[in-house]
């Protein structure tokens, strides 16, 4: 069996090998005609941007002096002020930490702990048998991984690609069903209480691991006793083709490999993502009950699973820290649709887990400077808190000067996403690194509903993007 599977671990290394050689280094020629029209149209609109505030910039500067010559104006604009100088420090202060970050390396075979991979899956089809065969592939001892993939009462082929995965691997992997479809958190924590490992890491079903990913995951446990958790580094996988993989996989460089970096240094990051993530066994055995059996507003918690495990394991005063060299790429939505269904449930998830965030940030839940923690809730927090406002002011600009609004709209969006384009082109692409401007501008204009409404249903239930039966 041994034997086997060290063949069939050289097969699939080069496979791989060959695979990610085609994806991620190819000449990254632009498939859909499409998007050489949206870039293009993206230029034109921050150029019309850019002569709108040209044109209109005295109107601004009127009224400017005309707000601040009330009292509500005045106050307005002196809360605005405030807020856009900590937006400079904050950013100031990311940066600083981002500087100082350092991922672990990985620590020598003897070192690693044992560790339990868990893959819960719902209607995923073949995609589960490659997460799997990345797993196997992975360079980890045999002897100290487990591999459990649970089936959550899938509707398609899912189970029978598990089967197959099963057949090939041998013992090196578990699989189980759910009777029916419990939601993601359930199979998760069957998981948990099957598992062995010292280490818990779990992989959603739609995500492929390099070969190194999973034992430099685990070794910031090695060499920082206090560490309860690590979030992976999350890639797009299907970059390749349409238009807003494409912005998401620039939009996820910057908020994994800058804001994340910049987190982990303060030892506080807010949320390690399903798509990969490490848990000590013991944090996890600490909160379990409270995580499984948590609830918002009467009702069971069945989103933000990954959120809400962050935050329980924060609160035991653990170091949570981030991975940069731990990557794992993931499909993300290809439609309108499912990148806002998505959103709406991140935002779900924002404010229910800031709500249980304030709860305990301000107390002495851990030793050592907890000012970190505090800053990063406080960012957070206050972009809920400013939500209304803000949607209020920027409808009242769009109906009394919309030529206005938009080309200090698209200025300032030029100017903010900039850093975004050259941090990614710094670390990747430059010609993919210009979809920072195009993510900033569909945002801005297409799901700068997404927090409001986020906030007002933020005690519904429902997954949203995996074709359950639920409420919207």
């Amino acid at each position: 069996m041994k034997e086997r599977l060290q063949l069939f671990k050289n097969q699939k290394t080069l496979q791989l090998s060959n695979y990610f050689n085609a994806i991620f280094h190819s000449k990254g020629k632009t498939q859909n005609p499409y998007n050489k029209i949206v870039l293009i149209t993206t230029f034109a609109c921050m150029a019309l941007g850019l002569n709108f505030f040209y044109v209109f910039y005295n109107d601004l500067e009127q009224l400017s002096a005309a707000k601040s010559s009330t009292t509500i104006g005045f106050i307005f604009v002196c809360i605005a002020t405030v807020l856009s100088l900590y937006q400079i420090f904050f950013f100031i202060f990311k940066a600083y930490h981002f500087y100082k970050y350092k991922a672990v390396d990985s620590v020598s075979d003897r070192e690693l702990p044992t560790i339990t991979v868990i893959v819960p899956a719902y209607n995923e089809g073949k995609q589960v048998w490659d997460t799997l065969m990345s797993l196997a592939n992975s360079n980890y001892p045999d002897a100290k991984i487990q591999i459990i993939s649970i089936d959550d009462g899938s509707l398609d082929d899912t189970w029978d690609w598990m089967l197959k995965a099963k057949d090939k691997l041998g013992d090196t992997l578990e699989i189980y069903q759910q009777p029916e479809n419990k939601g993601k958190r359930h199979a998760l924590y069957r998981g948990f209480n099957l598992g062995t490992g010292d280490i818990f890491v779990t992989v959603d079903s739609d995500s492929i691991v390099t070969e190194d990913t999973l034992r430099n995951l685990v070794s910031p446990f090695v060499k920082n006793e206090n560490c309860g958790a690590v979030a992976g580094n999350i890639r797009v996988l299907n970059n390749k083709k349409e238009i807003l993989p494409k912005m998401l996989d620039v939009s996820f460089v910057m908020s994994f490999e800058f804001v994340r970096s910049a987190e982990s240094n303060l030892n506080s990051v807010l949320c390690t993502p399903g798509a990969l993530a490490a848990y000590r066994s013991s944090a996890v055995f600490n909160c379990l009950p409270e995580w499984i059996n948590q609830t918002f507003m009467g009702q069971p918690s069945d989103i933000g699973e990954d959120r809400a495990m962050t935050n329980m394991i924060l609160k035991q005063g653990k170091h949570v820290l981030f991975q940069k060299n731990a990557v794992a790429y993931t499909n993300v939505p290809e439609q309108y649709p499912g990148l806002y269904k998505m959103f709406i449930r991140w935002g779900r998830s924002n404010v229910r887990e800031n709500i249980a965030m304030a709860k305990y940030v301000f107390t002495d839940f851990k030793e050592g400077s907890k000012l970190g923690s505090r800053l990063l809730f406080f960012t957070q927090a206050s972009r809920i808190i400013m939500c209304y406002p803000f949607v209020a002011f920027m409808l009242f600009f769009v109906l009394t000067h919309p030529l206005l609004f938009l080309g200090s709209t698209l200025l300032s969006i030029l100017i903010i996403s900039t850093f975004s384009v050259l941090f990614y082109a710094y670390r990747y692409e430059i010609k993919e690194s210009v979809w920072a401007y195009t993510y900033s501008i569909l945002y801005t204009f297409a799901l700068f509903w997404i927090t409001p409404y986020a906030i007002a249903t933020a005690s519904r239930r429902g997954w949203l993007t995996r074709g359950l039966a639920e409420k919207q």
